[in-house]
């Protein structure tokens, strides 16, 4: 491995993204399902939309529970380990949802298995890696990674909709565990190789109480990200989650539904990307703000919009918004903290983002049966959306205050 004599970036760090990518996208497969198969697996199990709504909020908050722990994993011992560990269980949990006969089967499958020990994996340890490889291109390498939701979100909707049309929805999650496990297992093989910087570098100090962020202590600031995430989460999960649903419920097919999630990913693929540029450019706060203020914006079209071509229109300018959210949040903890936190910092905040996915996962399908429609449920995102704004903004006053009077940020 090479580098320039100014920067920790070498050749191998490109390899580590692609297989980032590859794997976060192949993960993501295990949520698409539970989107695409909603309708199905309600009525297979008799239960209303809140019942497979909450084995997604499970999912969510079991990846974000357990995130933490593979981050300590990630951070005293290597990314492979949890990675390898994680795609077994994936296929596990898997092959026991296609199997579910009961409600709490289904359940143990997605929050625990899938979830808990399996997702977890795959999401903050493979950002909080990326950022170990890359200190000029930072932004853009966490971009990269991050977008592997929107890739899975292109390319799995249609492939689980042709598979549950054909053999079911158990026989789609069935056929998923033994791919995963076939692919991820490998490409988690490259992962092996060490970052050419120390984890233990720190950049304000070492000590959990020897520096302060903003002039704040770093539970105050870590405490208002992970209150800005749960509030931008709850917002993300209506559309997400809920997309296919309410658009056959206005009238539409499923595959018209899925092709919407489909744009909705597939705009975020892009738009993560550019934000990544955007961040090396700008700084992670100013970049987050864009992001979330466009978010709330096509919350608000969700809400009203009814047409098909305006549908299409809600969903990609969704997509471009959305996507530019997370990858910022690790990118603020590993400007603002020292690098041996890293990992279960990024972490923590994820988990509390699973809390906002699964509150806003289950709140939505517990709105639509309260009230028939999905409007309510994207009125009540563009409220959680203007939290995250609120408290994004402060920080972001905050540290333009910090500069102007040229105190360290």
């Amino acid at each position: 491995m090479t580098r320039r004599a100014d920067s920790i970036e070498v050749r191998y760090g490109w390899v580590i993204l692609a297989v980032s990518l590859a794997i976060g996208t192949i993960a993501m497969a295990a949520p698409n399902i539970l989107f695409v198969s909603l309708k199905d697996i309600a009525s297979d199990f008799e239960w209303p939309r809140a019942g497979p709504s909450l084995a997604f909020s499970l999912l969510m908050m079991g990846s974000g529970v357990g995130g933490i722990a593979m981050g300590l994993w990630m951070d005293r011992r290597s990314v492979i380990e949890p990675v390898l560990f994680g795609s077994v269980m994936i296929c596990l949990g898997a092959i026991v949802a296609s199997h579910a006969g009961a409600r709490w089967d289904f359940y143990v499958a997605n929050g625990l298995l899938i979830g808990a020990f399996g997702e977890a994996a795959m999401i903050a340890p493979l950002i909080a890696n990326a950022t170990r490889w890359f200190d000029r291109r930072r932004g853009l390498a966490v971009a990269i990674i991050a977008s592997g939701q929107g890739v899975a979100g292109a390319i799995w909707p249609p492939v689980i909709r042709l598979l549950n049309d054909f053999v079911g929805w158990r026989e789609t999650y069935l056929y998923f565990g033994f791919f995963a496990l076939a692919t991820l297992v490998p490409l988690a093989l490259f992962l092996k190789p060490k970052p050419p910087i120390a984890p233990a570098e720190a950049i304000q100090g070492s000590g959990m109480g020897e520096f302060t962020v903003l002039g704040y202590s770093p539970g105050t600031v870590q405490a208002l990200l992970c209150l800005a995430v749960v509030g931008c989460c709850t917002a993300m999960a209506m559309p997400i989650v809920h997309l296919i649903s309410h658009a056959t419920d206005i009238g539409f097919s499923r595959s018209t539904g899925a092709s919407m999630l489909s744009v909705l990913f597939a705009a975020s693929f892009f738009s993560r990307i550019g934000f990544g540029l955007l961040a090396d450019r700008i700084g992670a706060v100013r970049s987050m703000l864009i992001a979330s203020g466009a978010q709330a914006v096509m919350l608000l079209a969700f809400a009203f919009v009814t047409t098909e071509v305006g549908l299409y229109l809600a969903a990609f300018m969704f997509g471009i918004g959305f996507a530019g959210i997370m990858p910022n949040y690790a990118l603020m903890i590993r400007h603002w903290f020292p690098g041996n936190q890293i990992g279960w910092r990024v972490a923590t905040t994820y988990l509390f983002a699973a809390i906002g996915m699964a509150l806003g996962g289950w709140l939505g399908g517990a709105l639509h049966d309260a009230t028939g429609t999905y409007m309510h449920a994207f009125l009540a995102g563009f409220g959680f959306n203007a939290m995250n704004f609120a408290l994004i903004g402060h920080l972001c006053l905050r540290q333009t205050r910090l500069r102007l009077s040229h105190l360290p940020v």
